[in-house]
């Protein structure tokens, strides 16, 4: 979960908002990462945010910014539920005891936390289009939200990995849709929630105040349950 190579209409903004966008977008992914897991009765995952030199690297000029290492910025390493992806979910199947309710608890446990780790993925640059629009006097809405709209907003290597997820999920493009619809409207409910919001919010501008190159999952915990 990486804040992607940034493009050109954000290398044209003013490199606070630049700095604030990252935030909100890694703090989303975090807050998701213990809020939404934990709502869904999942155990704890270790998670940290790591941050390049923000204040360093947002002076330079935009092609140099754009070169940095990995083409990124920032990321969450770990908190992914389910690193190995399978062929398909099929595949899972002969994996299991040879047991029909042991096969269909341990499949339905799996889709839990599959569902979990795309919406997890999905709720960073949904963060950071919510409070670009509000920075700019604009009612988020469904309507406004999108993929596309994800994509101007560091969403590409989220979208990219959650392409890998769902082709295992299916080798129909329309169930693909279809669940890539569903765990979208969550995720936007999530962003949109008052309470989530608020946890997401403070994180970000705990972010950008402690300027801190690595914030830990145990802190993350401690700042939003608080």
């Amino acid at each position: 979960m990486k804040r992607n190579k940034i493009t050109e209409s954000f290398n044209q903004a003013k490199p606070m908002e630049q700095k604030q966008r990252i935030a909100f977008h890694e703090a989303g992914h975090a807050v998701a990462i213990h809020l939404n897991n934990k709502a869904r009765k999942l155990p704890p995952i270790f998670f940290r945010i790591i941050f390049n030199d923000l204040n360093h690297n947002l002076e330079k000029e935009p092609s140099e910014y754009q070169a940095m290492q990995d083409d990124h910025n920032a990321k969450v390493e770990g908190g992914r539920l389910i690193e190995w992806l399978p062929t398909s979910i099929d595949a899972l199947v002969p994996m299991t005891p040879n047991h029909h309710d042991a096969i269909e608890n341990f499949l339905k446990a799996y889709m839990v936390a599959f569902e979990a780790d795309i919406m997890n993925l999905l709720i960073g640059p949904l963060a950071e289009t919510k409070y670009s629009y509000e920075r700019e006097g604009e009612v988020f809405n469904y309507q406004l939200a999108n993929l596309n709209t994800l994509k101007k907003h560091g969403g590409n290597s989220d979208l990219a990995l959650i392409n890998d997820y769902l082709q295992s999920f299916s080798a129909s493009a329309q169930e693909q849709a279809k669940k890539l619809t569903e765990l979208f409207d969550l995720a936007f409910n999530f962003v949109n929630d008052s309470v989530n919001w608020a946890a997401i919010t403070k994180l970000a501008h705990y972010i950008l105040n402690s300027n801190k190159f690595i914030i830990g999952y145990e802190e993350v915990a401690s700042l939003v349950e608080n």
